[in-house]
């Protein structure tokens, strides 16, 4: 694997006007990183306090008391911080940056003399420092925290929080090996491999991509590191409630290179997916990538929601067997979609190919935004297909099911990854490889590019996904090649160069257009109508049901919409869709169809042995995206069809 891969374009260099995105993005700098840093500080009555950063303060010496919060709470500044970064790179903002830098140096003075960073181990157990890594997660907050590092350089160029992110990795590397000599492990939780890739990338120093790949190597191999561990002076439990050792749960059950399915916690499988990717890049290693391709491939033709989610069992948060996907019962965890694009973006800049890209947009279009409120200041951590609020109940097997947006979360790990995804949502739009600018996604956008050939200036304007016409000028100094993706639901397209039909290379997935210097126009269009989509017979719990997908977004049926039960409702699969213009919350397509109510006669008991009476009824569908952003009821996505 000596070929160059596909690259992002920097965020600076990226504006997005869109129609459909903005209505997320602009609420980054408004409305979620204030919101955010009000509930780090403990400053809003309404939701109970975080401690996040009275952690530090304790932590530096600079106020009393005892840690609280989960073990890993460190990880919600950092993301915090990142999200920031990415916001200050493409909306600067003086008091902002003013207001990160005063935190970094409150982290800063928190960090220890040897470089080691997290306040828990700091405050509550500095005698356990490095053993539990089965539990422990530091190395998963110290993943986190280079990624902010990483990302406030190159947003800022300032060095504080890098110097301080490498202080703790050059403590890390000096302390973790195979050789008898260091610290034989891996987190339980990867992160940080992915970030040690990302240090290595931004400061060349190469001992972070060896320990990103040792990382990776030693997982899996006998012994058993969490079962050494176990065995050693000093060691003790965390989470006591997980008695169980189950080597499934931390991926660490076979060597990396031998697993053929995705298992375990899904968040931990789809970050340590994207390290694989990045090392196996890094390091030319084809099997590896191959592993990566192997996993993928289970994750999307066997485990995958039709959202876009991943992770059907909220017992543990993981991946249980091929086609179990629940739909009023799964956990969907919004981190783990965002995992999932992470992998997904990954995949498709090593390999070129574009089909990577359908479920990273089917995440980022459903899943990822369906886990925060049009307000900016709620937040879905778990996103079934189907929800019944009365039996979201305390103590049930849905009682991790929430029928409205929460204001935050004991375990908040969601809302700061949903931050620095909107965020940096340009690093998906475009990808660039010697002279070829890749559109990625149909984002209306104005950007800057740099190719081997010199300066790309392009402007996409797009109401996609509401329409399918998105029109693309460009302005080249030399000519150049642009290659546009062309999604798996799109069957037929026209493409034009300046009102001309022109011939075309299809490669990869993308289809090959020849930019002239100077400027000039492209325009793609599509038919992106509903469309029925029908489960695999061996997805049990959607048997003999239907979905709606227009384009990659996913539809549901609301109760505020549709007679209830919503379980009542019937499709007619013959039906003609109508499309209807809503202008509620931005401008929406909702979608309308034929079919019936079911009902049982009058009088009937709990069970009866007569005929279901059937109601003609006109079906209403909105964007899952957008489901209880209006009034909170039931939702359904699978519907029963005839």
């Amino acid at each position: 694997m000596n070929r160059p891969k596909m690259q992002s374009v920097p965020l600076k260099n990226i504006k997005i006007c869109d129609n459909f995105w903005n209505r997320y993005t602009n609420l980054v700098h408004k409305e979620i990183i204030p919101y955010q840093w009000a509930i780090l500080n403990d400053q809003l009555e309404d939701v109970a306090p975080t401690h996040c950063l009275e952690n530090f303060r304790i932590a530096a010496g600079e106020a009393e008391g005892c840690y609280q919060g989960a073990i890993f709470q460190d990880s919600d500044v950092a993301k915090w911080l990142e999200a920031v970064a990415y916001s200050l790179e493409t909306h600067p903002d003086p008091e902002l940056e003013k207001l990160a830098d005063e935190t970094i140096e409150l982290i800063e003075r928190a960090q220890q003399p040897d470089g080691y960073l997290n306040t828990y181990f700091t405050i509550k157990e500095p005698d356990l420092r490095w053993k539990n890594l089965r539990e422990g997660h530091e190395l998963y907050t110290a993943g986190h925290f280079i990624e902010a590092g990483v990302a406030y350089y190159n947003a800022t160029g300032k060095r504080r929080l890098l110097n301080i992110v490498c202080r703790m990795a050059d403590l890390i590397c000096s302390l973790f090996g195979e050789d008898g000599q260091h610290i034989d492990g891996y987190p339980g939780h990867p992160e940080i491999e992915l970030a040690l890739v990302k240090l290595y990338r931004a400061t060349g120093e190469k001992k972070y991509l060896r320990t990103a790949s040792y990382f990776i190597e030693r997982r899996g191999k006998e012994p058993n590191c969490f079962v050494e561990e176990s065995k050693k002076p000093g060691y003790r439990r965390i989470f006591l409630e997980n008695n169980e050792y189950d080597p499934y749960y931390a991926q660490n059950h076979l060597p990396v290179r031998q697993q053929e399915s995705a298992e375990g916690h899904a968040v931990r499988a789809v970050y340590l997916y994207s390290g694989m990717a990045d090392v196996a890049y890094e390091t030319g290693d084809d099997s590896l990538l191959e592993a990566c391709k192997r996993l993928w491939n289970n994750i999307v033709n066997k485990r995958m929601y039709i959202n876009g989610s991943i992770g059907s069992s909220a017992y543990l948060e993981r991946f249980t067997v091929d086609y179990d996907l629940p739909n009023d019962s799964g956990y969907s965890e919004t981190c783990a979609s965002i995992g999932l694009a992470l992998f997904g973006l990954r995949m498709a800049q090593i390999t070129g190919e574009a089909h990577y890209f359908d479920q990273v947009e089917l995440a980022l279009y459903n899943t990822v935004t369906a886990g925060i409120g049009l307000d900016g200041k709620s937040f879905f951590y778990v996103n079934p297909l189907e929800v019944w609020p009365e039996n979201c109940i305390p103590n049930t097997s849905r009682s991790h099911v929430k029928p409205v947006r929460q204001k935050w979360f004991g375990v908040a790990c969601c809302p700061p990854n949903i931050a620095r995804t909107l965020a940096s949502l340009g690093q998906y739009i475009y990808a660039t490889k010697d002279n070829t600018l890749f559109l990625n996604l149909f984002v209306g956008n104005q950007a800057t590019v740099s190719l081997d050939s010199g300066e790309l200036k392009v402007r996409v304007d797009s109401r996609f996904p509401w329409e399918d016409t998105i029109n693309i000028e460009t302005e080249s100094e030399t000519g150049c090649m642009m290659g546009i993706r062309i999604p798996s639901y799109v069957h037929r397209f026209k493409i034009a160069v300046n009102g001309d039909s022109v011939q075309y290379t299809m490669k990869n997935g993308y289809v090959m257009v020849p930019v002239v210097q100077g400027k000039s126009r492209i325009d793609l269009s599509f038919s992106i109508k509903p469309r029925l989509v029908y489960p695999n017979e061996l997805i049990r719990a959607c048997a003999g049901q239907v979905a709606i997908m227009r384009g990659p977004l996913l539809y549901c049926i609301e109760e505020m919409d549709n007679p209830t039960p919503l379980s009542s409702l019937i499709i007619d699969k013959n039906t003609s869709f109508t499309e209807q213009w809503d202008s509620a919350l931005g401008g929406m397509i909702t979608i309308f169809a034929d079919g019936w109510r079911e009902s049982s006669p009058k009088g009937a008991g709990l069970y009866h042995e007569m005929p279901c009476k059937r109601e003609a009824t006109r079906l209403k569908f909105v964007p899952y995206c957008f489901w209880c952003n209006r009034d909170p009821g039931e939702m359904r996505v699978w519907i029963r069809a005839l």
